[in-house]
């Protein structure tokens, strides 16, 4: 049984704590269901104000919900829509320190003020996003963005699509 353990210190120290986790975690493991799942619960577990994680997965050219930690959400999401559909559409991470002044937001659980949300790319295809919800404004920075791309990095290594 994995059992997580939990970090204090800087930002760096949590996230390199993490990563080497989500390895340990991942290890031998290639079905997509049960590494997201894994990875939304132990991202949910080890980092701290986060009111939503999980991931969505592309499915006949729209994101639709996968394994995730928080309060339900929406389950189908258009590409270049809200803050998951645009960073398919941008092939990139984006960082939102306020959702409400994001045009377009999709507003899933009222609560959530910031969000991060990265990619999956994978051998030059989207499969899908991670996607991290805050309760606080200005939860995520550029430290979050480069650590969280390690961690997707680590799961599309571990994971078959």
């Amino acid at each position: 049984m994995f059992a997580a353990k939990r970090v204090t210190g800087s930002k760096a120290e949590i996230y390199d704590e993490l990563a080497r986790q989500l390895r340990g975690l991942l290890e031998g493991e290639r079905d997509l269901i049960a590494n997201a799942a894994n990875t939304a619960a132990l991202i949910w577990e080890l980092l701290p104000d986060l009111n939503w994680a999980g991931f969505y997965f592309m499915k006949g050219g729209e994101l639709v919900l996968g394994p995730f930690q928080g309060k339900p959400a929406c389950v189908r999401i258009a590409v270049g829509r809200g803050v998951c559909g645009t960073a398919v559409q941008r092939r990139a991470s984006v960082v939102v320190p306020d959702v409400h002044a994001f045009p377009g937001h999709i507003p899933c659980d009222s609560a959530s003020n910031s969000e991060l949300v990265v990619p999956l790319i994978k051998e030059g295809v989207v499969h899908g996003v991670l996607d991290l919800d805050s309760p606080k404004l200005g939860r995520f920075d550029d430290e979050d963005r480069a650590a969280c791309e390690r961690l997707v990095s680590h799961f599309l290594n571990a994971t078959d699509f």
